[in-house]
């Protein structure tokens, strides 16, 4: 099996990179290939350029972007893990998935670009299963009580990949992660990251839809 991790920290050395070692302790133990994505490490640049613009009304996709695609799709299976900026994925991670999730690659209306806004919506990227880990400074109960998870989830995981045609997507939070005091729950969330990879990497796992439950959930 083949695994893609998007990983966006500055550092190889802090707690995200931990959490990202712990979810693929079970894909290295079971001779699983993973692909590392590391967005500082390579040097991606999130900004929209001025040949992303052009792709999207009809030009041909950068050399740089098709090289991405290409690794997108040997992948099976995907992962994104991130420390949580302002209740999301870093601009450097949204940035990735703007420029390379492109129109006639993850989605399509009608027959491409000049049925844009007319015809419906094709989604591209077949039902690749994925996951995201988000490490989260604040609680869960801050969390819950302002309503950020499920924001979060309607966000990337409706919002974005079962637009794209991946459904079967699932966000995962790992809370607590600032401050001396919060150690010893730390290790917790390594041992979530673990259980979370050993879930992923599962034959008898639950396949998930989250568009159906997103909307089951808004009835």
């Amino acid at each position: 099996m083949n695994l893609l991790t998007v990983f966006a920290h500055p550092f190889t050395d802090k707690y995200p990179a931990a959490v990202m070692r712990a979810f693929h302790a079970p894909f290295l133990e079971a001779g699983h290939c993973i692909d590392v994505l590391d967005l500082h490490r390579e040097g991606f640049d999130p900004r929209f350029t001025a040949q992303d613009h052009a792709h999207f009304w009809g030009a041909a996709v950068s050399p740089e972007i098709a090289a991405m695609h290409r690794r997108v799709e040997k992948a099976e299976r995907l992962a994104f893990v991130f420390p949580v900026y302002w209740w999301s994925m870093p601009a450097l991670m949204k940035g990735w998935i703007e420029r390379v999730f492109t129109g006639g690659w993850a989605y399509q209306f009608g027959d491409g670009v000049e049925d844009r806004g007319k015809k419906p919506l094709s989604s591209l990227l077949g039902n690749v299963p994925t996951t995201l880990i988000g490490i989260a400074g604040a609680s869960q109960r801050t969390y819950e009580k302002y309503g950020y998870d499920q924001a979060m989830r309607t966000q990337l995981d409706v919002g974005i990949f079962a637009y794209c045609g991946i459904t079967d997507v699932q966000s995962h939070l790992i809370y607590d992660a600032e401050g001396d005091h919060n150690a010893p729950i730390r290790e917790q969330g390594l041992q979530q990251a673990h259980d979370i990879g050993s879930t992923f990497l599962s034959e008898h796992r639950v396949i998930r839809n989250a568009k159906e439950d997103h909307l089951r959930a808004r009835r």
